[in-house]
């Protein structure tokens, strides 16, 4: 629970402090994506249609293997607690072993150079998957998946608290990472 709060308020404070004339989430908690649209024109992506109507809250049909936008095209993207679920088939998806770097590679090309991205994933000394669940990664692995862009900011929550280093020692934890595209 607390990494949800964490990971929720770490996003919501960069997106405020951003400044974006508008932003995208796919597939985060809608409570949450509800909350930051009441702020900045907010467009929420999913998988599953929602049935909420509120000002400055958009929705697209789609799914983070296949985004519904142009390649360099969006300022400011957030992926909340969501790789970690691809390819896994526990919300209807296709069994892919490779999916969440699948949405990893859509991610990164649909923010446009100088756009900022905001994601959370498990971490853990080993790479894994949690049995009908989810993925957990090492530091390692999801900073070498985001190579193209520029790592501007870590933080990692291990129990009840939130830490600028990432610990192996301290087991599984949920890593918040804050990326900017590089502008070439």
């Amino acid at each position: 629970m607390n990494r949800f709060i964490f990971s929720r308020t770490w996003a919501a404070h960069k997106i405020f402090t951003n400044k974006p004339t508008h932003h995208i989430d796919i597939g985060s908690s809608i409570k949450t994506i509800g909350i930051i649209s009441q702020f900045v024109p907010t467009t929420f992506v999913d998988i599953r249609p929602i049935d909420i109507s509120l000002p400055n809250l958009f929705f697209k049909e789609g799914s983070i293997l296949n985004l519904p936008f142009k390649d360099n095209s969006l300022e400011s993207l957030s992926c909340l607690c969501v790789i970690e679920h691809i390819g896994l088939g526990r919300y209807g998806d296709t069994v892919d072993p490779w999916g969440s770097e699948k949405s990893i590679n859509e991610l990164i090309r649909v923010v446009k150079p100088g756009g900022h991205l905001y994601i959370s994933v498990p971490v853990d000394e080993i790479n894994k998957v949690f049995y009908n669940a989810h993925r957990a990664f090492t530091r390692e692995y999801v900073i070498n998946l985001f190579s193209q862009m520029i790592l501007v900011e870590e933080s990692y929550i291990y129990g009840k608290k939130l830490y600028s280093d990432f610990d192996k020692n301290k087991g599984f934890g949920t890593a918040l990472y804050y990326f900017i595209k590089p502008i070439r």
